[in-house]
């Protein structure tokens, strides 16, 4: 067990909402912040907040967020004790995570060593043989000449999917359907893993067609006992990139509940694990199968928090401080949470981003209702980071009535000065499958692949529109009080009609 430490100051190597969820979680510990930012992320909700700013490079993430030594630096010359990376970034890179430690700070995750092995997707998944999990079939081996690898998608049978062993979010990955694109989506993967990760070792597996997407919050505490905190569904993604997400999962009966939870903290058990951590499974015809352990906080913690009672972020903090938690040794979840990323995109045009200032923005508080959120009106949307800007999260005792929820928070959240995916939500929400709870990772591609089509106006939009237009000519004042571009009207834009 790690000896009790107090923390006087965090540094916050991070930006948007995690960075705030981070501050905040630190400001009632009672521990002073310090963001480590870019140049553009000057003058965000995060920045306004921290008690300490330190700009550590410029806009490109290899210049700042991704750059080592500029993080290791910032924080040390602000003071910091430790280190949240909180997710994406560097916060699965096992060299930062040691660097930090080599300085003399505290890196606020897992050990280093915990991120290598699971870092790794060949290592993991060794690991996982080595317990008894069961992993999908295919082919990890050294031999990464183009040759083995056909012959080894020939073996598998296809369709069969290509990863960069490195990767993560979708990065290095591509789905090989026939023999005939093998070659080139192989060389284009080993191209994106050595490109986004540093690394062109690949592998491959038997690709699931009818999965869908469970993972498992676990959490190892300073104690060394490792907890698992139920499930996660994560089936609605897009590119590979998730867009909805809830707990608990629909598809899982009480029994493969116990399984896949049992399974997930035995893994992390056999490593040592210590702090936050989500061992991810494909589940298909009742069997589920190893995918990958992500060693850091997921986007989607929320509906975890909210279902189990906890608060994964000062759980993070009081780990690693060498800290107990308090946490009851029998977890019951209660209830259902759903959560929607927030894009700031044109789901008109398939999610083509969209950039520029927010100049309102309104999120209906309620019970239940939760928003994480990191830009405030006046803010700049910029074309250099991932484009969500909010999460909304909701809870409800039962699946259906938190659907519910959703749709009426969503349809009362207005984001204006830049278009959302608010509309695309609200359709997804409603399909029969996802109602349902049927929906698997090809959901996004079988039912929504060419994004939403564009809203027909009625006569009275249409002239309104048309004034507001004349109004922005002319020189006057629009509804907000200021003038704005013709293509923010409301109705064309992301919050939608109800």
């Amino acid at each position: 067990m790690a000896r009790p430490r107090k923390f006087e100051k965090i540094a916050v190597a991070n930006r948007g909402e995690v960075a705030v969820r981070i501050v905040r979680a630190c400001q009632e510990l009672g521990i002073e912040t310090v963001l480590l930012h870019s140049t553009v992320d000057a003058q965000t909700l995060a920045y306004r907040i921290a008690d300490e700013t330190v700009c550590i490079g410029e806009a490109a993430s290899s210049s700042s967020y991704l750059n080592i030594d500029a993080t290791v630096n910032g924080a040390k010359s602000a003071g910091a004790d430790a280190i949240h990376p909180g997710f994406g970034f560097l916060s699965e890179n096992a060299d930062f995570a040691q660097k930090v430690a080599d300085a003399g700070m505290v890196f606020i995750g897992p050990t280093p060593a915990n991120i290598r092995l699971f870092g790794d997707k060949i290592s993991a998944k060794e690991h996982v043989d080595k317990v008894g999990g069961r992993t999908i079939p295919g082919y990890q081996g050294s031999d990464q000449s183009i040759e083995r690898l056909k012959k080894e998608c020939e073996r598998i049978g296809y369709p069969v999917i290509c990863k960069a062993a490195a990767g993560g979010g979708g990065r290095g990955l591509k789905v090989i359907k026939n023999p005939f694109e093998a070659e080139e989506l192989i060389l284009s993967a080993q191209r994106e893993g050595q490109s986004a990760f540093g690394s062109s070792v690949v592998f491959l597996e038997k690709y699931l067609d009818r999965a869908k997407h469970i993972e498992v919050q676990v959490f190892g505490d300073a104690s060394g006992r490792v907890h698992s905190l139920f499930e996660r569904e994560c089936s609605v993604q897009r590119r590979h990139q998730k867009i909805i997400e809830e707990s608990l999962s629909p598809s899982l009966d009480e029994d493969l509940r116990a399984q896949i939870s049992s399974t997930a903290r035995e893994l992390a058990e056999k490593a040592g694990y210590r702090n936050a951590g989500t061992v991810e499974f494909l589940l298909q015809d009742d069997q589920f199968y190893f995918m990958e352990m992500n060693t850091r906080l997921q986007v989607e913690h929320p509906v975890t928090e909210l279902v189990m009672g906890v608060d994964l972020v000062k759980a993070q903090i009081l780990t690693a401080q060498g800290q107990p938690l308090g946490w009851s040794q029998d977890f019951k979840p209660h209830g259902h949470a759903i959560e929607c990323r927030l894009y700031a995109e044109d789901p008109y045009q398939n999610g083509i981003p969209s950039t520029g200032q927010i100049l309102a923005a309104q999120w209906p508080q309620g019970a239940g209702r939760r928003f994480e959120v990191g830009f405030e009106p006046g803010d700049e949307v910029t074309s250099f980071y991932d484009s969500m800007i909010a999460k909304v999260i909701v809870w409800d005792e039962t699946r259906i009535r938190a659907i519910q929820k959703m749709k009426r928070t969503l349809s009362e959240t207005i984001v204006f000065g830049v278009r959302t995916n608010i509309p695309l939500l609200q359709q997804i929400l409603s399909h029969e499958d996802f109602v349902t709870g049927k929906m698997t990772t090809r959901f996004f591609e079988t039912h929504f692949k060419s994004g939403l089509k564009a809203p027909e106006f009625s006569a009275s939009e249409q002239k309104m529109i048309q004034t507001l237009n004349m109004q922005l000519a002319d020189g006057g004042q629009g509804p907000l009080g200021g003038g704005f571009q013709a293509d923010n009207n409301p109705w064309a834009h992301t919050w939608s009609r109800t």
